[in-house]
């Protein structure tokens, strides 16, 4: 009897490791709980107006990518994306700094909203990209962190440089031992700066981010960002496609309820009473969702680690959908921005926001004279755990998130025609995911690198990818955890 893989989860790491089981050919079958691919990176539309459910800017589309590295090797084609040059622009309450892709041209950018610091800036970049330079030589093979067997170990000592000793000394510093040790602790607008960079890359601000894996979001921008027609949910669909092509069973709408070991299998059980046996199981679920789908003798067989992660807390999203006449854009608007609305550096609750907008050429988004927007804003999932404090909460930030929006787009309430306020608990149900839960954990010295998450849980023959485990979140993240806990698939298929 064949080997057969189920993959609960269809988003785009579920999705990733589907594509490389089925392109060699494994039995391979994907549930999914909503009626779209993508997970977080999904989408949904209304009328003629299309709208990214979360994440909107594309990563890892330059020759050498994670995802350009793995559709290669899937011999896959993906022309969707267009290189930015200028990433964002990042709205402090009294500046705004556009984020150019040139590193020469963001230098002078910065250097002229802080011309009495242009020394230590320089200082600090050249500090920084060096060790994100370091940091992608290190992680360009794709190892497992952190590993668990012996193949993995001799992955990660072959990735190994003698440059990488240059790391040895900011394992366990964060980034705002950076900050000092060129003397910009004390400067406020610039590490709300750096801060408004770490918190949607890196879940956390400099006072606690990894400084070896800070160092390399702040380099990864320079290496290119895209805009991807449609939305980052093409990644998802085009995944689904090469799949299925390939065999792979693909089933939306089966919302997975319980995994259970009968007669030396795994036995899941969907929302429908629907059983589907397997060899293998591979989770694309946060950690919490992962684990309250296991019976108790597979919980009691979990690693340490989990276990002792899964009550931890993680962010929620407060998001607005809108809708604006194409006269209220500013001529030359960026597609990507990033608000702060006071001098506080507090980087969630509508404080600070990332604003995508569609670009006027996308059809898919929007009919012409139209552009659709997303804005995001990390929210603490314990100021919403009552009826009462959630829908005053909700009006709160949407009022402030609105506010927030028209620094960058003065005429917004002009052109404004529609919007959709998108709390935890939409997120909760678009997602399935517990709470409206988002963007794994924080990477902290706590969560990052060697003290991460395995994809291996610790039963075997299931496995877990996302933005729960190594390394993390946003779309390159969890297709590489995807790809890792595929290929323990396939190697454990070939012993």
């Amino acid at each position: 009897m064949a080997k057969r893989t189920i993959l609960i989860g269809g988003g785009i790491g579920g999705l990733t490791a589907a594509a490389f089981l089925a392109k060699q050919g494994t039995e391979v079958t994907i549930l999914e709980a909503s009626n779209e691919w993508g997970g977080c990176a999904g989408k949904f539309q209304r009328g003629k107006f299309l709208y990214p459910a979360g994440a909107t800017l594309g990563m890892g589309f330059e020759q050498g990518g994670v995802h350009d590295k793995l559709f290669r090797e899937l011999h896959l084609s993906f022309q969707e994306h267009s290189l930015l040059d200028v990433i964002m622009d990042i709205h402090l309450p009294e500046k705004t700094i556009s984020y150019y892709r040139d590193r020469a041209l963001y230098l002078k950018e910065v250097e002229k909203h802080f011309p009495h610091l242009t020394a230590k800036i320089r200082a600090f970049y050249s500090d920084i990209w060096k060790t994100g330079a370091e940091v992608k030589k290190l992680i360009d093979p794709l190892p497992v962190l952190p590993p668990k067997t012996a193949f993995e170990w001799g992955k990660l000592l072959t990735s190994l440089k003698p440059s990488t000793l240059g790391l040895l000394p900011h394992f366990q510093s964060t980034m705002a031992a950076l900050l000092k040790k060129h003397g910009l602790q004390n400067e406020r607008d610039f590490v709300h700066l750096i801060d408004a960079q770490l918190i949607d890359s890196m879940q956390t601000t400099s006072a606690d981010c990894s400084a070896i894996l800070g160092a390399y979001a702040l380099t990864v921008y320079h290496d290119g960002a895209f805009y991807v027609n449609g939305g980052l949910y093409q990644i998802a669909e085009h995944l689904a496609a090469f799949a299925k092509d390939r065999g792979a069973v693909l089933k939306k709408r089966s919302w997975v309820k319980s995994i259970h070991k009968e007669n030396g299998r795994y036995r899941v059980t969907d929302q429908k009473n629907k059983t589907y046996d397997a060899d293998y199981i591979i989770c694309n679920l946060p950690l919490p969702g992962f684990i309250s789908l296991l019976s108790k003798d597979l919980i009691m067989q979990l690693s340490k680690a989990y276990r002792k992660k899964q009550p931890l807390q993680q962010w929620g999203t407060m998001t607005l959908y809108l809708t604006v006449k194409e006269e209220v854009i500013p001529e030359n608007f960026p597609l990507f921005h990033q608000v702060m609305d006071n001098d506080s550096g507090d980087m969630t609750e509508g404080h600070h926001l990332f604003l995508s907008v569609s670009k006027k050429e996308d059809a898919r988004r929007a009919p012409a004279g139209y552009r659709t927007m997303t804005a995001s804003t990390h929210t603490d999932l314990k100021l919403w755990d009552t009826k009462e404090k959630y829908d005053r909460y909700k009006e709160v930030l949407t009022n402030r998130m609105l506010n927030s929006i028209e620094t960058a787009i003065p005429r917004l309430q002009d052109g404004l025609t529609d919007f959709m306020p998108g709390a935890p608990g939409a997120w909760e149900t678009f997602t399935k995911r517990p709470g409206g839960m988002v963007g794994g954990y924080p990477q902290t010295l706590e969560h990052s690198l060697f003290n991460s998450l395995s994809h291996r849980t610790g039963i075997p023959g299931i496995y877990l990818c996302g933005d729960s485990v190594f390394p993390g979140a946003g779309t390159i993240g969890v297709s590489v955890s995807g790809y890792h806990a595929s290929q323990s698939v396939l190697r454990d298929l070939r012993s």
